[in-house]
């Protein structure tokens, strides 16, 4: 039996199916990721800072035009759709098989292909607010202002509007992450797809997993691969694709 046979037969047998995915799962989409060679932390952006320093919440406060310029131009993908990965995992929730998708993403593509249950680890780009009064907003208002202001501003109060996302120093959502763990806890089976599991405190939440069997889909190693059941070094679009779960709907 070959491996996506056995991940298709994983699948038939699982009832509680948990994925936990990264940057790797949208690249399908045409979404660089951050850490790999082509990545968006290794291009040189002929700027006085890192890209790391660029979404971290002090660079935000004290250079905000700089920390637009760099999200528009290089983390918002307009034409970016969902591939097969997305659309396996809409097909396995709207099945009743997987109950949750763990996300590290902030492109809202889980969303876009009918997934449901999603938990944001990093937040998301489609959601916004200002930071002086908490009114809520979409991409498309922030879009919208860009046209006329470097930095988008509040409608009501005039402060700065920031996209919902987890900037270096900031937390992670406690209730979002107590979502992912009570899902992780309770898995049958977990699928961890286009992460190599190198941040924190995201990958330490498989360390809440006991159930039959950890599938780990990842074209590099990753830090839980001694412990899968089934290790596949594939894109995951393409696995998911090739196992039969859309034709399955």
């Amino acid at each position: 039996m070959n491996k996506t046979d056995k991940l298709a037969q994983i699948i038939q047998g699982s009832s509680r199916m948990v994925f936990f995915g990264g940057a790797g799962m949208s690249t399908e989409s045409g979404i660089p990721d951050f850490r790999s060679a082509d990545g968006i932390y290794s291009q040189s952006l002929s700027r006085a800072f890192r890209p790391e320093e660029m979404v971290s919440h002090t660079f935000l406060l004290q250079h905000p035009q700089a920390f637009f310029d760099f999200l528009f131009g290089k983390m918002i993908f307009l034409d970016a759709r969902p591939n097969d990965g997305h659309r396996a995992l809409a097909s396995l929730e709207a099945r009743g098989k997987l109950c949750a998708v763990i996300t590290q993403n902030i492109d809202g593509l889980h969303q876009m292909a009918g997934s449901k249950a999603v938990y944001e680890l990093h937040g998301s780009l489609m959601r916004w607010s200002c930071t002086e009064c908490g009114r809520c907003y979409f991409l498309a208002y922030a879009l919208q202002e860009r046209k006329t202001h470097p930095i988008p501003r509040c409608r009501e109060c005039g402060g700065m509007v920031r996209p919902d996302v987890v900037l270096y120093e900031e937390p992670l959502d406690g209730r979002v992450i107590e979502h992912s763990v009570k899902a992780i806890r309770q898995a049958d089976t977990l699928i961890v797809g286009g992460t190599s599991l190198a941040v924190y405190p995201a990958a330490g939440l498989l360390d809440y997993f006991h159930g039959d069997h950890l599938v780990v889909i990842n074209r590099t190693a990753t830090k839980a691969d001694q412990s899968a059941s089934l290790l596949i070094r594939e894109p995951i679009g393409e696995v998911l694709r090739a196992a039969g779960i859309i034709r399955a709907i």
